[in-house]
């Protein structure tokens, strides 16, 4: 990694920063080269090109070939900002933080504490994760702060925590995708969500791999693959049980694996007795043939490889359904050795390192519980206070603004994330939103959330901050990035530090750079799971990228946590877990014939705050859209690109229509990208999966009706 320089050759014009990508869990290494334009006096262009690293291997998507668009556009915000008479007007720093500190004081002395809540994201680096967490909790007194990764990963991580005894997104490396000989991909678009990715699938292909799809959707991944398994939304828990029931019966089951590294399989065997295939066909609306033909490519092929991602996770049974695909690891073995695995393909980029550092309403550093006993003392340690003096745990995101609609949250400090756009059931949302006594948003953009805000406090890029993040392999790199703070704008740590210090917490909270942070979290993670200590800046700008868990400076930081000879669980074993094949949360009925499930496109990140900002970016992908089935929109009396409204229990949006014979005829699918009118989450369930609490996103019944102007003739 090399922090920006100016070329000796052409003094004081052209600049060169060896940085990474902003967006998704890959984290690829790019060089940003900027010059002069010869059209006319402060005007540059800029040239990207790819970096080679361990992950990406030097490629780069379009996101990541336009990323610099928004980090250089007219449109961050670049001074504090208070609303004031309906309108948001410039302020000082020094008005904006006062303001914020008093308001602060004063809800917590009228309610307690925990009338604050502090609300993050899964894109901010290691040190503002965790120091966020510990601002709630150290400088705050709350124990209301969760983040938006709960709508990214709770799923899997709970299953990887339940099952293997830790939360790891990869129990493999990419370099192991294409010694594999069959890879299962569920609910999972790597082509469009993780581009970079792809050439490990179509390598493992040229290699004789079976590839498995399953999605609801014939998307640019189901394209290559040998199976396409179009299941109908909600059902992925029963797809697997009849999956692992071919499995069982055909026995293709590794007795030696199970018999020695894992527990409960007595359990599943006596539950898959009571499966019958031909309930999971009707269940999930697919063939036995096939679903038999998928189970016997994954049974019989020596190396195997299951990633699931969020179309099997946005569920309110996402937990267990991710249980159910470890099910099938565990019981064909497939695990531990070269070429085999699990892999939760994380989407945002720091969606694993974000969740392990205590930003998540019941997490400390390093993967420990905050209702631990023994990890209270510890964290408590290092921070200089007493343990009683840390809050409990408290609710997770989407019940975060249940409180918030109920008045027992007054106040909501928010941090990289745009939540009024992001959660289910988005009118609720603003309307709590609208009720606050006082809403903070960081951000360089006036996002949907910031638009509301009485106080907008401007942050840095990631050209300009320099922190590390940890990619969905579980390795942690080193993004360096020195490029001048535009305008008045702040590293979101900084901010932190000085709303402590307005506090009077400035004690617990001094630190000069990200690396002063850093070395803090190596130590509040020593011993946990997630064990950074090992980790340091110049470890990783010597060696590029190191894996945790990492508890020495002399661990060799290419091992990372594979479960070759044990699981994470005090007896090493990972544990089976039957699962119920059920119906999804919602059921299509007269009123709502469809089923409406969302996801993202290649063009665009999360809502969109970042994207919408890079014309490159934006001109692919204008505006949101529902795809549908050109037998439904026959039946709907929808024509191709005219504008509908798709109406749910909760609420409507409008969108145009976008028809193809690429979905199942009874489900349509909308982007998650776009904010206002064309928000489809004005119209996702906010009922939550009762173990990790991730919504139901994924299927919503709906229905869907033409806009058609109405014309009146006067009297």
């Amino acid at each position: 990694m090399q922090p920006i320089r100016k070329s000796s050759a052409v003094k004081d014009a052209l600049v060169v920063l060896d940085t990474q990508c902003p967006f998704c869990s890959v984290q690829c290494k790019m060089r940003v080269v900027k010059e002069p334009d010869a059209t006319g006096a402060n005007r540059f262009t800029y040239s990207i090109e790819g970096l080679p690293n361990a992950a990406s291997e030097g490629r780069l998507c379009v996101k990541g070939r336009n990323a610099h668009q928004h980090a250089v556009s007219r449109d961050r915000i670049l001074q504090p900002l208070m609303k004031k008479n309906g309108q948001h007007v410039p302020v000082t720093w020094e008005e904006a933080l006062n303001t914020i500190a008093s308001s602060f004081q004063t809800i917590t002395q009228a309610h307690g504490a925990d009338a604050l809540g502090v609300y993050g994201g899964g894109s901010l680096t290691n040190e503002t994760a965790y120091l966020l967490g510990k601002f709630s909790r150290v400088a705050l007194g709350t124990r209301y702060v969760d983040y938006n990764g709960r709508f990214c990963m709770s799923a899997a991580a709970s299953a990887g925590n339940k099952t293997f005894g830790v939360d790891r997104g990869l129990t493999c490396r990419l370099s192991d995708i294409p010694l594999a000989r069959c890879i299962i991909l569920a609910g999972t678009n790597i082509a469009e969500c993780q581009p970079t990715l792809m050439p490990y699938f179509t390598k493992a292909k040229e290699n004789g791999a079976i590839i498995i799809v399953i999605d609801p959707r014939i998307t640019a991944t189901a394209d290559m693959a040998d199976i396409h398994l179009q299941v109908k939304p909600g059902t992925d828990a029963a797809l697997a049980n009849g999956l692992l029931k071919v499995l069982f019966e055909e026995n293709l089951l590794d007795h030696s694996f199970i018999a020695n590294r894992t527990s409960g399989y007595e359990q599943l065997k006596a539950h898959m007795a009571s499966v019958l295939l031909e309930e999971v066909a009707e269940l999930t609306g697919l063939k036995e043939a096939i679903i038999r033909k998928a189970a016997l490519a994954y049974g019989l092929a020596e190396t195997g490889i299951i990633f699931t991602a969020r179309g099997v996770e946005q569920q309110t049974d996402g937990h267990v359904a991710v249980r159910n695909f470890l099910n099938m690891v565990l019981a064909t073995g497939k695990i531990g050795k070269v070429g085999c695995g699990y892999g939760a393909i994380t989407g945002q980029g720091n969606g694993q390192g974000g969740r392990e550092h205590g930003q998540k309403s019941d997490q400390l550093p390093g993967y420990r519980s905050i209702e631990k006993e023994e990890d209270r003392r510890y964290v408590a340690g290092v921070w200089g206070i007493e343990p009683d003096e840390l809050p409990r745990k408290g609710v997770s995101a989407y019940e975060m603004m249940e409180f918030v609609h109920r008045q027992e949250i007054r106040s909501l400090f928010v941090m990289g994330s745009n939540p009024v756009v992001s959660n289910p059931n988005a009118n609720l949302v603003e309307e709590a939103l609208e009720s606050l006594e006082l809403l903070v948003v960081a951000d360089m953009f006036m996002s949907e959330t910031a638009r509301m805000a009485h106080i907008i406090l401007p942050i840095t890029a990631y050209l300009e901050n320099t922190g590390t993040l940890t990619n969905l392999e579980g390795r942690v790199l080193l993004r360096e990035s020195t490029a001048a703070a535009p305008g008045e704008s702040l590293h979101d740590w900084a901010i932190l530090c000085q709303l402590a210090e307005k506090l009077g917490k400035q004690h617990y909270f001094k630190y000069d750079s990200a690396q002063d942070i850093f070395d803090e979290l190596r130590l509040a993670s020593r011993g946990g799971l997630a064990d950074y200590y090992g980790i340091t800046y110049e470890r990783l700008r010597r060696e590029g990228s190191v894996y945790w868990p990492c508890p020495s400076t002399d661990e060799d930081g290419n091992q990372g946590m594979m479960f070759e000879h044990k699981f994470a669980h005090p007896d090493g074993k990972a544990i089976f877990f039957p699962v119920n094949s059920k119906l999804p949360q919602e059921i299509p009925d007269e009123r709502y014939p469809l089923i409406m499930t969302n996801g993202r496109v290649l063009a665009h990140y999360l809502t969109g705050v970042q994207t919408h900002k890079s014309p490159s970016l934006a001109a692919r992908s204008l505006e949101n859209y529902v795809e549908m089935h050109s037998a439904t929109a026959r039946k709907h009396r929808i024509e191709d690109g005219e504008w509908v409204e798709v109406t749910s229990r909760r609420g409507s949006f409008s969108v145009r229509s976008r028809i193809t014979d690429k979905i199942r005829e009874d489900t349509v699918f909308v982007p998650m990208h776009w904010g206002g009118l064309q928000n489809v989450n004005k119209a996702t369930s906010p009922e939550l999966d009762p173990d990790c609490k991730m919504p139901g996103f994924k299927t919503s019944a709906v229905h869907i009706a033409p806009l058609r102007l109405k014309s009146y003739k006067s009297e």
